[in-house]
């Protein structure tokens, strides 16, 4: 019959290291960032342009919203 259990002479090389806890919850940091990107982006040629349009897209709003706030120059309407 043959037996069941590896050799036990080689099972100390089969032992995988665990990282300290602070290397490991970077490693999934790091690989959560990379999935959101990757998923963020797929099926996008060009990811740079996409993202500098964001931002431009992202400044007139908000430049919009800090012209409103301070002009105070919106429609008003009487009812009459």
């Amino acid at each position: 019959m043959g037996m069941c259990l590896p050799c036990f002479g080689g099972a100390a090389d089969d032992v995988v290291v665990t990282p300290d806890p602070e290397t490991r919850r970077r490693q999934l940091a790091e690989a959560a960032e990379k999935r959101q990107k990757e998923t963020a982006y797929r099926g996008v040629k060009n990811p740079e342009a996409v993202e500098r349009k964001r931002k431009k897209q992202e400044e007139v709003e908000k430049q919009a919203m800090t012209t409103s706030v301070s002009g105070g120059g919106g429609l008003k309407w009487q009812v009459g």
